[in-house]
């Protein structure tokens, strides 16, 4: 048309070719229908293009697309931020490309890129007064909250999300929201909330036939179990991997195996804790979950050391730290120089440990993780 402009065909590709990746990275069922339904902003052309581009091959095709492109993705998307900085055509299609495109994201972990996307995508939304993108939008940036251990943040904005959702009487994503409100809740240690929602989301999806949300709250009770009946959480479980095993999906059965691991470490048995890590990191394989990988690398890393292969540790730890710092994580980072500095400290090592372990707390500095940096601040209290 006469309004077309190298930019808006340039972001209605990328756009068709977001909803491609989005379908190969994430398995068939209500997550994948729900990102795929078009918001009222939606380009109506946006179908047509989808059409005009191949699927890929799978989701490690995809993640190698997003990573390739991911710059030319935030070049295009930024100038919608500034006022004025895109037309309506644009900004409708900057705010479909970003809903198709954040789980790909988050999936890889791409913390810099999720923060400056996740404010185009919310400011584009309210802009355009698309009301189930701003609720994207804002369960988007509490994810990249929650990965970046800022827990009240992605607490608030995941409720906001909330709101609009209940709102608009969407249940699928009323029962996401109440799951992730319930993963925070535990993780700040607020459990009898953490509980009240995660039941509700289980009747949710219940209600809705989705036995792929129903295993995702039962891995979350199966962490909120585990502060007070550590063999209570590995029945739940092992409830939610019978479900990802019976409809095939992989990042459920990844997660399981390293919950039944973190379990066994909870338990004081690491012997039995270090062959989940090992088949959760197996069963990933290309599929990339980051929050999920990075938290198995993490367990791995204490398992090996508590059973005394101080060598293996080592290089499972300088690999969790490599990978964190590839994606700019200082969150994961900091977690993982906490047992560098652990597995230093074994070796007589000090002074390379106490450093490791200040790196460590100023990685960690502004985040909601408080048993870590109160471990970290006794071990550098005590007497080298």
């Amino acid at each position: 048309t006469a309004t077309t402009t190298p930019r808006t065909t340039a972001l209605h590709w990328y756009a068709a070719v977001a909803e491609r990746a989005l379908v190969a990275v994430l398995e068939p069922g209500l997550d994948q229908d729900d990102r795929c339904r078009p918001t009222s902003a939606q380009p109506a052309a946006h179908a047509a293009y989808v059409r005009d581009v191949p699927a890929f091959p799978g989701p490690e095709e995809a993640f190698i697309w997003a990573d390739t492109e991911l710059e030319n993705i935030v070049a295009l998307a930024e100038p919608a931020l500034a006022e004025g900085g895109a037309g309506d055509v644009e900004a409708a299609l900057v705010s479909t490309l970003l809903r198709l495109l954040f789980p790909c994201l988050q999936r890889r972990g791409r913390v810099a890129e999720m923060e400056v996307l996740g404010q185009v995508a919310l400011r584009t939304a309210r802009r355009l007064g698309d009301a189930p993108a701003e609720a994207y939008a804002l369960g988007d940036l509490a994810g990249l909250h929650f990965l970046t251990g800022r827990l009240q943040d992605a607490l608030a904005l995941n409720g906001r999300a909330l709101t609009i959702w209940r709102r608009l009487g969407r249940l699928s994503w009323i029962r996401r929201c109440l799951n992730n409100r319930g993963l925070l809740l535990e993780s700040l240690g607020r459990y009898e909330e953490s509980g009240d929602a995660l039941r509700q989301s289980l009747g949710y999806s219940r209600q809705l036939n989705d036995p792929h949300g129903e295993a995702i709250t039962h891995s979350h009770l199966g962490n909120l179990y585990e502060h007070t009946d550590p063999r209570a959480a590995i029945e739940q479980h092992r409830l939610s991997l019978a479900l990802g095993d019976r409809i095939g999906a992989v990042i459920v059965q990844h997660s399981a195996h390293c919950n039944i691991g973190y379990a066994h470490l909870t338990l004081g048995e690491p012997a039995a804790a270090l062959p989940h890590f090992e088949e959760s990191l197996r069963i990933l394989g290309g599929h990339s979950d980051w929050h999920g990988e990075s938290q198995t690398r993490l367990g791995l890393v204490r398992a090996l050391r508590l059973l005394g292969r101080t060598g293996p540790a080592a290089g499972e730890c300088a690999e969790l730290l490599h990978r964190a710092d590839a994606r700019a994580d200082r969150y994961t980072g900091g977690l993982a120089r906490h047992q560098h500095g652990l597995l230093l400290h074994e070796q007589g090592r000090t002074d390379e440990a106490r450093a490791q372990w200040r790196a460590a707390l100023e990685a960690l500095d502004g985040t909601d993780e408080t048993t870590v940096v109160a471990e970290i601040e006794g071990l550098l209290g005590r007497p080298g």
